[in-house]
């Protein structure tokens, strides 16, 4: 792999640059777990020995499939689909970008069209960036089919999704806090719901909502069906995943631990002398990055070095938790229309993005944990590309 950069002798910026690292709160994390060469030879695409049109669900679904433009199905969805058709608990552990968000709404939209349900389903996943993404794709997916969804998030206005659920509605996506939320105001009846999606159940945990979950799975004890999505596993979540599940089918695309063979990954070394910032514009500013996230610690660092970005003539944006919901659509919005070059961003993005074309993730601080690591360049790498993830190491 060739060097990245190059070192800076710059005395102009030492004094802040080391000022502030002083300040930081060192990483553990061994930086040589974050280096690792793509494995082009070996990368195999998964492909399915047959397609949506021979698989067990409905014409309907079949064809709003085909309009979407589907053939055939991700490895993760071809391995889970019966069991799921057949109301079968499933974990399943696959990295970012393989797809596990049609594995489990394509059998529950075969379900609702065999059995018009309502309310049937929940989805709840970690932040408010994939609540929208599961709404849009399952409102793409049942274009024409009389089903209906409510997503509900943080950052919005409560009284609208008050009046939202005054309607009917086949698939209920939220986030932990919110969804609790409705259930205390008495808007929202977990007993009502059928089926639980537990999406990047890794990620809740990390977040903190080992709590919050636990209040939902008691709220839907007389549920019939669960689904559980991860790209991780340890043993911290064992005990609690088999509380949740039920002799569940277990289908592994990944071993829940490993990033992304098709992911080049380095670290940039930084001495005290090095002009950090210098160095990130040198890498910026080559033709190969074209479409980069850039992970930085707080919402304070995210906003300051986005308009440090911007005054250096690097189009950026930002995604932290100090900005409404509708700033971070926007935001996301300009950032997969090329508007921008650069999104920066604290970890609440490391889920919830879906834009296959990332180029670059560039951790500017080394993250906590290697399971924040694994989320974070899961970014990029995406849809069978090769993608390059960069870690700034103090």
């Amino acid at each position: 792999m060739k060097p990245v950069y190059k070192k800076y002798s710059s005395k102009n910026n030492r004094k802040n640059h080391s000022g502030n690292r002083n300040r930081r709160k060192k990483s553990t994390l061994d930086p040589q777990l974050l280096i690792k060469k793509a494995v082009i030879s070996e990368l195999k695409d998964y492909v399915s020995d047959r397609d949506y049109n021979s698989m067990p669900i409905h014409q309907q679904l079949k064809d709003a499939l085909a309009i979407k433009g589907y053939v055939k199905p991700t490895e993760i969805q071809d391995r889970t689909l019966e069991a799921l058709l057949d109301k079968k608990d499933v974990l399943g552990i696959a990295q970012t970008g393989t797809g596990k968000t049609g594995a489990f709404l394509i059998p529950i939209i075969n379900q609702l069209i065999e059995n018009n349900s309502n309310p049937f389903a929940l989805v709840v996943v970690p932040t408010r960036e994939l609540a929208i993404q599961v709404q849009q794709e399952f409102k793409s997916m049942t274009k024409g089919l009389k089903l209906f969804s409510a997503c509900f998030i943080g950052g919005t206005n409560i009284n609208k999704d008050l009046q939202i659920l005054r309607r009917d509605s086949h698939l209920v996506i939220g986030t932990p806090g919110r969804i609790l939320d409705l259930v205390n105001r008495k808007a929202l009846d977990l007993r009502k719901l059928n089926t639980l999606i537990l999406d990047e159940f890794d990620r809740m945990l990390d977040m903190g909502f080992v709590h919050d979950v636990k209040k939902i799975l008691y709220g839907m004890q007389n549920r019939k069906h669960t689904l559980l999505f991860s790209a991780t596993l340890n043993d911290k979540q064992n005990k609690l995943i088999k509380e949740i599940l039920t002799r569940p089918v277990t289908v592994k695309i990944s071993n829940g631990t490993s990033t992304g063979d098709n992911i080049n990954q380095d670290i940039i070394k930084i001495s005290s002398e090095d002009d950090k910032f210098g160095i990130l514009l040198e890498m910026l500013n080559r033709t190969n990055f074209k479409k980069i996230l850039v992970f930085e610690e707080t919402k304070h660092r995210v906003n300051r070095l986005c308009a440090k970005l911007n005054k250096a003539g690097i189009k950026s944006d930002q995604i932290q938790g100090n900005k409404s919901q509708n700033a971070r659509q926007k935001a996301l919005d300009r950032f997969k229309k090329g508007e921008v070059k650069v999104l920066v961003a604290t970890d609440v993005a490391a889920r919830g993005i879906d834009i296959s074309d990332i180029t670059h993730v560039i951790n500017y601080q080394v993250p906590e944990s290697f399971d924040s690591y694994i989320h974070r360049i899961g970014r990029t790498g995406r849809a069978g590309k090769t993608g390059e993830a960069y870690t700034f190491v103090d």
